[in-house]
């Protein structure tokens, strides 16, 4: 039987709106855990107060340095003791997701009964660490929980000053848009540089995330220390029957107003078939019998817009590969950043180009691992000793579509600008 609720007026407030809210499943889970009761009371006296009381520790299993976010209470009495005993300790055990990041029924109700019987029942599936979080433990029973956990098959993920989780998006299995094989370049990169992740030893935190298309559904441009983002360098594929589909369902003005005029870079026109240009960039679809859609592709940026509001009439090219980003990350020392694009387009379909990309994830961690001050991300530290020292230090070569804006800054330098231009073309005649 649990323990008396405490009174949670303000948290009330949260379930009065239209959406599920949070504090509904709280309070379900505390019908049955003392632990969820002092969580609320402890989350109460912080909307109240509108400060925060947790603080981390030392807190881990045994032969892992990292894996467990530990949380102890700061809110106790004139004796030092907790305010809320029974939520002292809610400590998190961050767990790899299966590769694929599906279950079966028997291994979530496994799940369930493991931190029904160890912790609060509160469970988190891949949020932006891509981790399984079993949330809310006591130092105590963190141990046990793991081997129970690790007896089933999966492993310890990543807290700390240490290589995370990762995430990747759902994918070539359920997503037409994708342009490479997402789940495995993660698990790729993860399994090759778990010590990473498993025995801190890192500046700061180290993020990998991999989108399938431009959409970047799992945010890495933003989110991630090096951003694995699918792309194409042909024309975007076109299908007449689905594209006559849409014109038939949505109209002209559809059309015009939602897919035409939305192009960021005036790349798609309509015309009369009469009208029709020709050329190699050029993707042509008929939407009816009078009028074509054609998009100049040398003009397109990969925004996705319209390939998002004509599903199947127009996709991804078929040349497809990516596009690799380093330093996005959240606020820290120097507020949000995007991702820098350090290689514009490389395939990633043989072993071969698998084992580059794992090469150049590890070749960028050990120059984070050198050159980062503490807690500091790898965007901070570029923009510390400047892009061009991090691109030297990787030995990769600066390449003109590195550039977001060509030709803004009227201080551009054209030494040996003609030697440069020879060895560019060098490099995009190997790629």
């Amino acid at each position: 039987m649990a323990k008396k609720m405490h009174d949670t007026p303000m948290l009330d407030k949260l379930e009065s709106g239209p959406w599920p809210s949070f504090v509904t499943g709280l309070k379900r889970e505390a019908a049955k855990k003392d632990i969820m009761v002092d969580l609320l009371g402890q989350l109460e006296t912080s909307y109240k107060t509108k400060k925060g009381y947790w603080k981390g520790g030392t807190v881990g299993v045994f032969g892992y340095g990292g894996g467990v976010i530990p949380r102890f209470t700061e809110l106790k009495d004139e004796h030092e003791n907790p305010v809320f005993p029974d939520a002292a300790e809610f400590h998190t055990l961050r767990i790899q997701p299966p590769a694929g990041m599906h279950y079966d029924t028997a291994t979530l109700r496994k799940f369930a009964d493991i931190w029904d019987k160890y912790g609060s029942g509160l469970i988190g599936l891949h949020g932006q660490s891509g981790d399984i979080m079993m949330q809310g433990c006591t130092t105590a029973n963190v141990q046990p929980a793991w081997e129970e956990i690790n007896a089933m098959g999966f492993d310890m993920g990543g807290a700390g000053p240490a290589l995370r989780t990762s995430m990747s998006c759902v994918g070539a299995a359920r997503c037409e848009m994708s342009c490479y094989d997402e789940a495995k370049a993660l698990r790729t990169i993860i399994n090759a540089n778990i010590d990473d992740m498993h025995r801190p030893a890192l500046p700061y935190k180290f993020k990998f995330k991999f989108s399938g298309c431009p959409n970047d559904c799992v945010n890495s441009i933003q989110r991630s220390d090096m951003a694995t983002i699918g792309t194409w360098r042909d024309n975007i594929q076109v299908n007449e029957q689905q594209a006559r589909d849409y014109m038939k369902g949505h109209g002209m003005d559809k059309l015009v107003n939602d897919v035409i005029s939305k192009c960021p870079t005036r790349a798609i026109t309509l015309r009369n078939k009469a009208d029709a240009v020709t050329g190699d960039s050029i993707s042509t679809v008929a939407v009816d019998d009078q009028h074509v859609m054609q998009i100049e592709n040398h003009d397109c940026v990969r925004c996705m817009h319209c390939l998002n509001v004509m599903p199947g009439a127009l996709l991804p090219g078929k040349d497809k590969g990516v596009t690799i980003l380093v330093g996005g990350k959240s606020v820290l020392k120097i507020g949000a950043t995007m991702g820098t694009v350090i290689i514009p387009f490389m395939k990633l379909e043989s072993e071969e180009d698998f084992e580059k990309l794992n090469e150049m994830s590890r070749n960028i961690i050990d120059f984070f691992a050198e050159n980062a001050l503490e807690h500091e991300r790898t965007g901070e530290m570029i923009e510390r000793i400047g892009l061009v020292n991090f691109l030297e230090g990787l030995d990769i070569d600066v390449d003109p579509n590195m550039v977001n804006h060509p030709r803004a800054n009227p201080y551009v330098r054209m030494d040996d600008w003609d030697e440069e231009v020879e060895k560019a073309n060098e490099r995009k005649a190997a790629a």
